[in-house]
């Protein structure tokens, strides 16, 4: 799963390059991890959400504890109950400039960036919807790994080529779904001695 991604450009500049409206301003994000702020284009504008939707938990008492951002939305639960009405109503698109994910073994792992060789930002497919806890939020729709991301993780984000946006964004659930799957080409890989420690220790997958 995906639970740290970058994205510099600011949302005026978002708007920009994908010309649609800046509803809000907001300063690069730089890193993006689970619970962070982030840009999405949802609706023909720029947005400010909080990446991830919150999960309710209890303690061993079962006092309420602080939610849990589920920050990935695996292909094969859109039809479940937590993500469907957010994924036939509510698809939006995430820019970014690059992905990471953790290698080597538990404890000593480093960051693989993937970036895409001729964009310097691209999009991955999103779902949305507004909460209580977090005003509205988004989550990062993932599907099984490519055979090129495949030595680094089993599932990867739905990345969506220029052409395929808008039907991302309006056509039919059925439409929408059918782009739900690993992307065809290549992806440049950086694999760094950076340390995968730091990031917030709460994100999840359904």
């Amino acid at each position: 799963m995906c639970n740290l991604y970058r994205m510099t450009k600011n949302a005026t500049e978002v708007a920009q390059l994908f010309d649609v409206v800046a509803e809000v301003g907001s300063n690069a994000g730089g890193e993006i991890y689970p619970g962070y702020s982030g840009i999405v284009i949802a609706g023909g504008k720029v947005e400010t959400m909080t990446w991830g939707f919150p999960l309710q938990r209890k303690g061993a008492k079962g006092q309420p504890l602080k939610p849990k951002p589920v920050n990935n939305a695996r292909t094969d639960k859109l039809s479940g109950p937590f993500w469907k009405s957010s994924f036939v109503e509510r698809r939006c698109l995430i820019p970014l400039e690059s992905f990471a994910e953790a290698q080597a073994k538990k404890g000593a792992m480093t960051r693989t960036w993937m970036t895409m060789p001729d964009a310097e930002v691209f999009t991955v497919a999103g779902i949305w919807r507004g909460s209580a806890e977090w005003g509205d939020c988004y989550s990062m729709v993932m599907t099984d790994a490519s055979p090129q991301m495949s030595e680094i993780h089993n599932r990867m984000p739905v990345i969506l080529t220029p052409d395929q946006r808008e039907t991302w964004m309006d056509g039919s659930p059925d439409d929408a779904f059918e782009l739900c799957r690993p992307f065809e080409g290549l992806l440049a890989i950086d694999r760094t001695d950076v340390p995968w420690a730091g990031r917030p220790a709460q994100s999840s997958m359904l």
